[in-house]
């Protein structure tokens, strides 16, 4: 196995509806390149049947995210894949050990916008509450049917607020980053994800749909290995 001592920490930063457990697969392929890997859960993620109100937003994740990359001693490397994108976007401002980001299909908002605002949907009139999965096919379309059966049955609700709240601060001003755009993405359709990638510094490519760290972990694995360590 591979040994990066002085490397940076890979911290991985799952989307909404889903848990670190959307990491399951990855996280083996990056330890067999040598790389030290954490993943946050998002409190987001709404795993109780009846959250009390007001339920966690992008605002609480942010704080999440933060608070595992000032926990970590030495460099880190984050890894966002879709919503993730957006608490990491606030939390990696200012924050010294953070040497790039990775944007996994993901939103590379800037200040002022929020998920909502990007997509052009009109805000709700409360934010309270959650929004159930969508249809799972967006998320794993090139993933065997029982699989992707099995891993829709693992999404929860998703806070309401944790798509409407704005960022204030974007790390990505300073810090390096690059996106990695999913060209058979149903879920975050490839145009919206070239105008994201427009932000990012370098711009890679997959022939996946939306969740390429199930459907194709070893591929998705080399070209993190890649960025991380400065080759590409």
């Amino acid at each position: 196995m591979a040994t990066r001592e002085s490397g940076p920490t890979l911290l991985l930063v799952h989307g909404a509806w889903h848990g670190r457990w959307a990491w399951e697969k990855l996280q083996p392929e990056l330890a067999a390149a040598g790389w030290t890997t954490q993943a946050v859960q998002l409190p987001t993620a709404v795993a109780v049947k009846t959250p009390a109100e007001p339920i966690a937003g992008m605002h609480e994740d942010a704080r999440v995210v933060r608070a595992a990359i000032d926990n970590i001693d030495g460099p880190v490397v984050v890894v966002a894949h879709s919503y993730g994108g957006i608490p990491v976007t606030q939390a990696t401002a200012g924050a010294p050990n953070v040497t790039h980001a990775i944007y996994l299909a993901a939103f590379q908002l800037d200040v002022g916008e929020s998920l909502y605002s990007f997509r052009g949907a009109p805000l709700p009139d409360s934010f309270e509450g959650t929004t159930p999965p969508p249809d799972h096919d967006s998320f794993y379309a090139d993933l065997p049917a029982d699989e992707a059966a099995q891993a829709a049955a693992r999404l929860v609700p998703q806070s309401l607020r944790s798509f409407c709240e704005t960022v204030t601060q974007a790390g990505w001003h300073t810090i390096a980053s690059s996106y990695i755009i999913c060209d058979q993405d149903r879920a975050l359709p490839p145009h919206s994800q070239d105008e994201l990638a427009a932000r990012a510094g370098a711009v890679h490519h997959l022939d996946s749909s939306h969740s390429p760290m199930l459907s194709i972990p070893g591929e998705l694995a080399a070209l993190i290995t890649k960025i991380a360590d400065g080759r590409v």
